[in-house]
């Protein structure tokens, strides 16, 4: 639908790199959010790739020792932070709002902040490469190999302090969402005719609230062990090294469902509008996201099975493990049973959506063979965990992630991917991905352990690490013809109009791409799919929501009188504190210079902050 200009300060039409730098829309953030983790992408993508080639035959020489377990860390550290939580948190940026009706997020600037955060973390992380070599102790810093006496360089500390800016990035987004969702949802949009993507969206903010606690306590207490002479992690000092798998884990199993629970809501979103048919069971797949979130703070130990905890607390984990299947087969019924007798559209956003459900469901089904005691000590730190996990989070979370921005891609931009390049994609990154991880189950049970670098011959290793490795290739071509077809659509492809796909929920009732204002009027919900409503039901509210120029406020509904709209101010403060920060953390592993530079520079940035004024008019009038 036609959105009617509506008149804003000067300030919202400016174009050009400043503009970008000093945003405070939750559109442009998200955009930033999804580039910055496609840059991560392209990163974490060739790191895997030298993985590949390095064990594609026995005893090769590409990449060995130290450096691949440099790479090796890496490459689990940018794939989980730097692209999964970041590329989500970018869609959810966009989109959450206007599924939600409102005009931007709670804290405008506190979700520059957190992009920028997000950023400069992950550039410091990967200068560690630049910088006396990168991490190199696994993406999960098992103590005591990250002590200084077994890590000596700057690597480790790098990884420390690189996640913890990381983590003040996820802290200060989770705020914005958790409160973005329960307080400035349209009229008449109780939690029950929530979208599930915002469904997820809110779950997954609770999580990383009270999971990252933990990691970033960890992470301190490291530093201080590797510093200042600490030995929380050392045994012989009377520290436990299990110490720091019970912190890791208990953030770093809910990170699983961090990273899971918002593909599940853009799947639940996506399957319904190709099926042209309402989502079987919203409720129980609702709630079913409230169960998966708390019965996933039961289950960190899991990962601990070998390490000689008593029977009766493997028992209890086991049992919480296998427990957490319910809610998550719960999603997938629902799911099948909304495509079933469904009017099924089987364009690329529903192949990637229908492809998660089917790899998810193999990577949980091994999952559920690791929650038992007896089948995790056989296969504990092999290549089956390995095509475990890659079957839940990238044949789960990938795929839907991709399935997202295929389907939200001409809501953002105005324009299509091209379709035959998109089931080319998909045809390729399927193939490689199931040539990539499948045989990594056998290899497993054929014992083959992870994270080495080579092997020798006559192991029985050889052909099925080979089809990996040429998995691993033809699932890079598939991301080439992706980011091939996002640059050729963004130049030359086809206009999209307002609402391609006969969406269900609010941000189709806006232009595309939307105004900077989202809703020239806020919209007043009616049932949990309100835009469906306004085209086919005869609403009597079902008129275009972005024609009519004003704001009404939300306790008076859609025939309030008309008022002004006001949008906070763009501002360059958060980039500042965040690279305050961030050269702050540089002084704590080079040299002490870049400490005062960061103070400052920090301290200037939040003073400005504080006594910016919020709106642009009030600028022009100070």
């Amino acid at each position: 639908m036609a959105s009617s200009a509506v008149a804003l300060p000067r300030v919202y039409e400016e174009r050009g790199l400043l503009s970008w730098l000093t945003t405070v829309d939750h559109k442009r953030i998200g955009i930033l959010y999804i580039l910055g983790a496609g840059f991560f992408a392209l990163i974490g993508g060739l790191e895997a790739l030298f993985i590949r080639t390095q064990l594609a035959v026995p005893n090769n020489q590409v990449l060995v020792g130290e450096a691949y377990n440099q790479v090796l860390t890496m490459h689990g550290t940018t794939m989980v932070f730097l692209v999964v939580m970041p590329v989500l948190a970018g869609l959810g940026n966009y989109v959450v709002p206007l599924m939600i009706g409102a005009r931007d997020m709670a804290y405008p600037r506190l979700n520059a902040f957190g992009v920028w955060m997000f950023l400069l973390g992950g550039l410091f992380l990967n200068l560690s490469f630049l910088l006396g070599g990168a991490p190199d102790a696994g993406w999960f810093g098992y103590a005591p190999l990250t002590a200084k006496t077994f890590s000596k360089g700057t690597g480790i500390d790098f990884w420390i302090l690189g996640l913890q800016l990381l983590g003040i990035s996820s802290i200060t987004s989770s705020i914005n969402f958790v409160s973005t969702i329960l307080l400035l949802r349209a009229p008449g949009l109780t939690l029950n005719r929530l979208p599930l993507f915002a469904w997820t969206t809110l779950v997954t903010a609770f999580l990383i609230l009270f999971a990252m606690p933990s990691i970033s306590a960890a992470l301190f207490l490291l530093f201080l062990d590797r510093h200042l002479g600490t030995h929380f992690f050392n045994p012989a000092a009377g520290g436990d090294p299990l110490l720091w798998q019970h912190l890791f884990w208990f953030f770093g199993h809910p990170e699983v469902y961090i990273m899971i629970l918002p593909a599940m809501g853009i799947v639940s979103e996506v399957l319904p509008v190709f099926s042209r048919k309402p989502l079987f069971g919203y409720t129980a797949v609702a709630y079913s996201s409230v169960a998966i979130g708390f019965i996933g703070f039961t289950v960190w130990a899991h990962h601990m099975f070998a390490v000689g905890l008593p029977d009766v607390v493997n028992a209890f984990f086991s049992a919480a493990s296998m427990l957490v299947a319910v809610p998550t087969a719960i999603k997938v019924f629902n799911w099948i049973a909304t495509i079933w007798g469904g009017a099924v559209r089987y364009r690329t956003p529903f192949l990637f959506a229908a492809a998660f459900v089917a790899l998810f469901v193999i990577g949980g089904l091994s999952g559920l063979f690791l929650a038992a005691v007896p089948v995790d000590w056989q296969v504990t730190d092999t290549y089956f965990v390995v095509a475990h996990f890659h079957y839940t989070l990238f044949g789960g979370s990938m795929f839907a992630i991709v399935a997202g921005i295929y389907y939200w891609f001409p809501k953002i931009t105005g324009r299509f991917l091209d379709e035959r390049l998109g089931r080319l994609h998909f045809a390729l990154q399927f193939i490689g991905f199931n040539l990539t991880f499948f045989p990594m189950h056998f290899l497993g049970l054929m014992g083959m352990p992870r994270r080495i670098y080579t092997y020798a011959p006559g192991l029985g290793w050889e052909s099925l690490n080979l089809l990996a490795t040429i998995g691993a290739f033809i699932l890079a071509l598939g991301f080439v013809v992706f980011f091939a077809n996002i640059a050729r659509s963004l130049v030359a492809g086809e206009r999209a109009p307002d609402d391609p796909w006969d969406g269900h929920t609010l941000e189709w009732l806006t232009s595309s791409p939307p105004p900077p204002y989202n809703f020239a009027r806020i919209p007043v919900v009616h049932s949990r799919r309100p835009a469906w409503d306004r085209k086919y039901t005869g609403n009597p509210h079902a008129r275009p929501v972005a024609e009519i120029a004003g704001e009404n406020d939300r306790q008076e509904g859609e025939d309030a009188p008309e008022k002004p709209i006001h949008l906070p101010a763009p501002s360059i403060w958060p980039l500042v504190i965040a690279a305050g920060l961030t050269v702050f953390a540089l002084g704590l592993v080079t040299h002490w210079l870049f400490i005062p530079i960061g103070i400052l520079l920090f301290a200037v940035g939040l003073a400005r902050w504080a006594t910016q004024p919020l709106f642009p008019e009030a600028a022009s009038h100070s």
